[in-house]
């Protein structure tokens, strides 16, 4: 079986036209592979570029240079670095969820309906998707209270669960994790653990940035550091 993600010799570089033309690596030469229901773990201080990597398979940023060959239900294996807009945005909908640290949403739409949209967008029936939505804000801990409330009005850690609500309830076949538990308090991190083993028994593939190495060592299968733009590793959890 081709693995689900094939990264090779990934270079992303920022040109900072406003300071003589300067470059800054975010990451360069990388070469990762992930497995069909494997999850890798990514460590590193902040700026080594690890958001990065996220962020180019995302296509979030586009690569400078390189190759992320990905096995997509929808196109078979294709080269994300070089997919247009129209495919990503399928693919995006379809295969892949992403949770970052920061809640990215339209004004004056609810918690409840911003989950409910995804669903939706998936092909989802709206009854099903308010149920879907209401049980999974359920296990993620946020206040019925909260649902129909707007949230730019929500704390950091009330935004994050509303984000990791918004990724994994359409359970996506790769799902992509910046931060899953900043913070969070021990509660929320047992039920964003529960979910991703949950996710990896029906088979979800992950890659996941983490700085709670406790944390991280429950759930993935393989480790890599990151330092100054490059990976190091590749170490069996």
């Amino acid at each position: 079986m081709n693995p689900l993600l094939h990264i090779h010799n990934l270079h992303k570089t920022f040109h900072m036209h406003h300071f003589a033309g300067k470059q800054i690596v975010g990451c360069s030469g990388i070469h990762l592979e992930l497995d069909h229901g494997q999850f890798i773990g990514i460590t590193g201080k902040s700026g080594a570029g690890k958001s990065t990597i996220l962020k180019c398979i995302y296509r979030t940023y586009i690569p400078t240079q390189g190759h992320i060959w990905y096995d997509s239900d929808s196109f078979g294996i294709i080269d994300l670095a070089q997919a247009t807009d129209r495919q990503m945005i399928e693919i995006r909908q379809k295969d892949i969820g992403y949770v970052s640290q920061f809640l990215k949403i339209l004004p004056r739409v609810t918690a409840l309906d911003t989950v409910v949209e995804v669903l939706v967008e998936a092909g989802v029936s709206v009854n099903e998707a308010r149920a879907e939505a209401k049980s999974i804000l359920k296990h993620f801990q946020l206040s019925e209270s909260l649902w129909d409330a707007y949230p730019n009005t929500f704390s950091g850690g009330e935004k994050l669960r509303l984000n990791l609500a918004r990724a994994m309830v359409k359970r996506p076949k790769f799902l992509l994790l910046d931060e899953p538990t900043a913070s969070l308090d021990n509660a929320s991190k047992a039920s964003v653990r529960d979910m991703i083993l949950d996710l990896k028994r029906q088979g979800t593939s992950m890659i996941g940035i983490f700085h709670d190495l406790d944390f991280m060592e429950t759930v993935v299968d393989q480790e890599f550091n990151m330092k100054n733009g490059l990976l190091h590793g590749g170490v069996k959890a």
